[in-house]
């Protein structure tokens, strides 16, 4: 018959092996690799996703992301060479790349962003300092940017990290001088609208007159060929009526009446003061026109 004894030691034996075998394994995960520290001093790295073993009880596990990190920089002013001053705000994107001389110069993922801070700004102060205004807002950003992540990976590879990008998110004059800078290119647009508004009045004028001009030409011209044509019309029909006098004198001068009626007789309030024996009236009393002969008395 087994002793209690010996079941309990079993438990024990058994429990501690769990134990033991539960501190000997860890995971790592996919986005992770694990540094194996004995006494505060790295001996293994495992870059590999999956089960890995180590000492029990005296090794310790560092995850270490291997994702690619954000840096945020906060803003920062930069003196350009033209001595003008920059507000610039940029970003770092970057990975650990050697978990061994990362742990054993920063430690830490804060610890390397206060330290890529340093570094970034330096750089962006080495970069842009050697370039004017509007390089570096408007000729060539994309190459500048190029430059300060070369400058940044360089420094930053003594700390086991790459970078992998660098952006200038915004890189403007000073709110003060903003504001001055708008205030000044406003007056010169008012200006240049002001001088485009006098050019234009001017062309319009100019527009005006030549059409005032040309109406003055036109309308002379067609006066002159109207009095032409009238003139001409004046002269056919003093031609015709002469061949009608010379053709007919008495149906000429009937027909002289007749048009004086029509155009002296139109109004209703018409009124003639005449001898009912005067020239006008002649043809009311013959339609010859001439006075009826006397009459012989008889004796």
């Amino acid at each position: 018959m087994r002793s209690p004894v010996t079941g309990i030691v079993s438990l024990i034996i058994l429990f501690a092996a769990i134990i033991v075998a539960y501190s000997s394994v860890f995971t790592v995960q996919q986005t992770e690799q694990a540094l194996v520290v004995r006494f505060g001093k790295p001996v293994d790295i495992a870059t590999e996703p999956g089960l890995h073993f180590k000492a029990p009880f005296i090794d310790a596990v560092i995850p270490i992301d291997k994702r690619i990190l954000d840096l945020e920089n906060p803003s920062q002013e930069v003196i350009a060479s033209d001595q003008k001053r920059l507000v610039v705000d940029a970003f770092a994107r970057y990975r650990i790349k050697d978990a061994l001389r990362f742990y054993t110069s920063v430690g830490t993922i804060q610890a390397a962003n206060v330290q890529l801070t340093t570094l970034l700004n330096a750089a962006l102060r080495r970069v842009l300092g050697e370039v004017t205004f509007i390089t570096v807002v408007r000729d060539e950003r994309e190459r500048l940017m190029a430059k300060i992540r070369e400058q940044l990976d360089k420094e930053a590879d003594g700390y086991g990290i790459q970078v992998v990008d660098v952006r200038i998110r915004r890189a403007d004059l000073p709110e003060q001088n903003s504001q001055a800078v708008y205030d000044r290119m406003k007056t010169e647009r008012q200006r240049e609208a002001a001088e485009f508004r006098a050019q234009g009045g001017q062309k319009a004028q100019e527009i005006r007159s030549k059409a005032d001009r040309e109406v003055t030409v036109i309308v002379a011209d067609a006066n002159s060929a109207a009095e032409q044509i009238r003139g001409a019309g004046d002269a056919e029909r003093n031609r015709l009526f002469a061949e009608a006098y010379g053709k007919d004198a008495d149906f000429f001068a009937f027909y002289r009446s007749m048009t004086a009626y029509e155009n002296g007789l139109k109004s209703n309030d018409t009124r003639y003061l005449l001898r009912p024996d005067s020239e006008f009236f002649k043809y009311f009393g013959s339609p010859s026109g001439k006075a009826p002969e006397a009459v012989a008395p008889k004796p």
